[in-house]
């Protein structure tokens, strides 16, 4: 039936060339419907927990979604006249931000304090032009000794300040509500360093990280994909020396990818970071079934066969072995189903989904555009010793040294697994390059991190947080917290009601502490919140009923192992000291340390489950069991073996790298396929013996196995030139282990194979 089909597609080509290219523009029209969600809530799926005990404090507290403005005066000086008016107007215009519910900035601080009988809450800082060189210190004094500034809005060295937007977005549109947002942030930007040249403004932030997810990948989509197209043209072009096959690939890759994209955008896909990813694997992965069929084609053109004979000869030997891979890529990558984050589901399918449109693809319309095109091949003997037959000889006669050698490489690196930590910073899944990551280490340095965790402290009863031992835990456990050397900033209510209870003593610095029962607690806080202007209420701090109040403690940047330790830290110190309130600990920071933990225990079961089907496969279509086992062992050294050198190098393997064994399996698996398949020819077509059938399987397949890693490796080493780091150690790791796995199939699979077969020039048995 396939050689009919065959005959029939290449009597046709223009027939076929045509239906193709009307089915894909059917399918390319769909992708007017992606959209990029750059949210950082698209990592969590929505039965994540800690993603659900972060939106159910969210919506018991306000939101805490920010755009940061860090201001950096030349003179290193915050307090003067000049910089705080420039600070008050970015904090009035900032009120005109889309979304914003909140502004907190150094200006509009409100500071209570006693005038006689009365209290008073103002401004920290009104009339600029007013104040004399007394008041601007004095306003230093109070700002650099009020805990609720220290190291959040104002430096400690009073040469940075933060002005802090809470934005809350409706989510009714996301694709339009966040470049909105991100669109006024920057023009305010731009203002207002035209209006103070001598202020340098840095923008960080929840908001400004979820912007530069979308950024990144756009940035990558626009530079990365044009670079790979322009590899694999230059590739194919110098080592297989023929324009129309250069063509004809092109076409397939675009192909495959618009197709892609189409369909996704038909099955409601949306792109993020890492699906966003997807073109440029799929134009790496699509040019392999080419490269094959066009070493075959013109092996046999070569020795004299007509161009038509030598694509069905082509077809017919490569139609198993493409078939075979392009269905293992496809399962390696539908693994990734089993992976905690949506995004990486995303990324595995539209994957999976390319690679077998490219399959499709490359034995219709492939073969139809070379019979339609000019092509012209030299007829001439193939050099008896080339390359392939070199490696070959090399391997055949070394086999027995090889063997031992090999074995003792892939155990030695694989032992190094071992120095990999399940690690995790989603900071610094940016590169330096990235203006997000530029300010948000310039933030860290200069006030705090963007590591942040929120407590929830639940009295369980109506106006709890006014009880006098609930403020006491409260303050306990603030002061425990502040005394550690991790902690940049804690805000919590307990320090309000310090001050206010000051106040109301006329600001006598010894009664700087708590209220002494509820009755003076509640009428504090109800004075102090009906003193307070719109925007700038206690929502962010406590619930509506009073039962419960929530402290956000700003740590410095760290790993996801040590945001763990801390979380255990902090739950413990409840366990120990106020076990009997009821506690949630959640935020980003949170989620992004768990989501890495999950995601490699979940993809362990993927990987597994991939790697057994793939044996499956390989057994049934080699019609040998033990063939099928064998290969095992070739499939999982590369990933062992890349793991290992990354454990010696680097040895932190994050939510990027979790996914990448189920990735790289199905991709492996191709060269001890294309190997495997020549080998079992050999042996059992042509009588041959082990070694006879080593040399056979490397003049036939290997030189398209090493060019097809050749774009496999720079494909994937141009991902990792991305500046998304979940995108760069994925490509990088990915890289590695493709290079790997053809050293694998080169100088240990063929040993293997002389050592298990005895050089038995016997027939197989097809069991």
């Amino acid at each position: 039936m396939s050689t009919k089909w065959f005959k029939w597609l290449t009597n046709h080509p223009w027939l076929v060339i045509l239906t193709a290219i009307v089915l894909t523009f059917a399918a390319a029209y769909g992708a007017q419907k992606l959209v990029f969600k750059s949210d950082y809530r698209v990592f969590f799926g929505k039965d994540n927990p800690q993603l659900i005990a972060y939106e159910s404090m969210q919506k018991i507290y306000s939101k805490s979604d920010t755009v940061n403005f860090i201001l950096a005066p030349k003179n290193q000086k915050i307090f003067t006249n000049k910089n705080l008016a420039g600070i008050k107007a970015l904090t009035k215009a900032s009120w005109q931000i889309p979304f914003s519910t909140r502004v907190d900035s150094i200006t509009n601080f409100q500071y209570s304090h006693a005038e006689e009988d009365d209290m008073i809450v103002e401004d920290l800082v009104d009339d600029v032009t007013l104040l004399s060189v007394a008041q601007l210190r004095k306003i230093k004094t109070i700002a650099l000794k009020e805990p609720l500034l220290i190291n959040s809005i104002i430096s400690a060295k009073a040469d940075v300040t933060n002005v802090s937007v809470t934005i809350q977005l409706p989510g009714k549109n996301p694709v339009k509500e966040m470049p909105t947002v991100v669109k006024k942030v920057r023009a305010l930007k731009a203002e207002f360093e035209a209006n103070n040249p001598e202020v340098k403004v840095y923008l960080s932030g929840m908001v400004m990280m979820n912007t530069s997810f979308a950024e990144s990948s756009i940035h990558d989509m626009s530079t990365l994909v044009p670079l790979m197209f322009l590899v694999v043209i230059i590739t194919i072009a110098l080592l297989l020396k023929t324009i129309t096959g250069t063509i004809s690939t092109v076409v397939i890759i675009i192909l495959s990818i618009v197709s892609t994209m189409g369909l996704a955008g038909w099955m409601g896909f949306y792109l993020t970071g890492p699906s966003a990813s997807a073109p440029t694997m799929i134009l790496t992965l699509a040019v392999a079934d080419c490269i094959h069929i066009l070493s075959t084609m013109f092996y046999e053109m070569r020795r004299g066969m007509e161009k038509r004979a030598a694509i069905l000869e082509s077809l017919k030997v490569n139609l198993q072995p493409i078939f075979l891979t392009s269905a293992t890529t496809a399962i390696g990558f539908l693994s990734m189903n089993f992976s905690d984050s949506p995004p990486f589901r995303d990324l595995g399918n539209l994957v999976a989904i390319g690679v077998s449109i490219a399959f499709l693809l490359s034995v219709t319309l492939f073969p139809a555009l070379l019979m339609a095109l000019p092509l012209r091949v030299k007829q001439k003997a193939e050099d008896k010793h080339d390359i392939m037959d070199k490696i070959s000889d090399f391997v055949i006669k070394k086999r027995k040294l090889l063997l031992p050698t090999m074995s003792l490489f892939i155990f030695g690196f694989a032992f190094f697994i071992q120095n990999n930590q399940l690690n995790d910073d989603f900071v610094k899944y940016f590169d330096e390059t990235v203006p997000f990551r530029q300010s948000t280490d310039f933030m860290q340095e200069h006030l705090s991190g963007m590591t942040v965790v929120e407590i929830s402290i639940d009295s369980q009863e109506s106006s709890g947080i006014n009880s006098p031992k609930y403020l006491k835990t409260l303050d306990n456990f603030t002061t425990w917290l502040r005394a550690m050397p991790i902690t940049d900033h804690v805000n919590t209510i307990t320090d309000t009601m310090k001050r206010l209870n000051k106040n109301m003593h006329s600001d006598d610095p010894s009664w700087y502490k708590l209220p002494a029962n509820n009755e003076l607690a509640a009428q504090y806080l109800l004075l102090y919140e009906m003193s307070l202007p719109y925007g700038l209420d206690l929502n962010n701090q406590l619930n509506v009923d009073k039962s419960s109040a929530r402290i956000i403690a700003t740590f410095k940047n760290m790993t996801s192992n040590k945001m763990l330790a801390t979380e255990k830290i902090l739950q413990q110190w409840f366990k120990d000291n106020a076990s009997e309130y009821k506690i949630t600990i959640a935020s980003p920071s949170l989620m992004f340390a768990h989501i890495g933990q999950r995601n490699i225990r979940s993809m362990l079961i993927g990987t597994t489950v991939a790697l057994l089907l793939i044996s499956i496969l390989l057994g049934i279509a080699l019609k040998s069991i033990r063939y099928g086992l064998i290969s095992l062992l070739p499939n999982l050294a590369p990933a062992a073996v890349a793991f290992g050198l990354w454990g010696l190098f680097d040895g932190q393997v994050g939510l990027a790298l979790s996914v990448v064994t189920g990735m790289t399996l199905g991709i492996v698996v191709d060269d001890t396929v294309h190997f495997l398949s020549k080998y079992l020819h050999a042996r059992r077509n042509k009588n041959a013996n082990s070694q006879e059938a080593v040399q056979y399987a490397f003049g036939s397949v290997g030189r398209a196995l090493w060019i097809t890693t050749f774009v496999l490796v720079a494909g994937f080493t141009i991902l990792a030139q991305s500046s998304f780091k979940l995108n760069s150690d994925a490509g990088l790791l990915t890289a590695i282990t493709i290079l790997i796995a053809l050293i694998v199939d080169f100088l240990f699979l063929p040993p293997l194979l002389m050592k298990l077969d005895n050089g038995d020039k016997s027939s197989l048995e097809k069991k």
